[in-house]
């Protein structure tokens, strides 16, 4: 078996409003922070995973994040994976 690491990005897809990243963008405007903008604001996970090849690692990690780290109406991710 080997060992990977997978990193996994999520977030919402365009279209859905992103109301952490409207508060932070407004709070931001408050500051006099004006120029930054269009802010959205997902989810950041990190985890290992062992199997016998990369592409039973990415199907494993696909799954989890199909199943539950990811809601699949709402949110898109992406899946960096990393031998060990």
């Amino acid at each position: 078996m080997k060992h990977y690491n997978a990193e996994i990005k999520i977030t919402l897809r365009e279209g859905i409003l992103d109301v952490q990243g409207k508060t932070v963008e407004h709070a931001l405007s408050s500051m006099n922070l004006n120029q930054i903008s269009h802010i959205r604001i997902g989810k950041y996970i990190s985890l290992a995973v062992e199997a016998e090849s990369e592409d039973k690692a990415y199907s494993v990690v696909n799954n989890a994040c199909r199943e539950l780290l990811a809601n699949p109406i709402m949110e898109d991710f992406e899946i960096l994976l990393r031998e060990v």
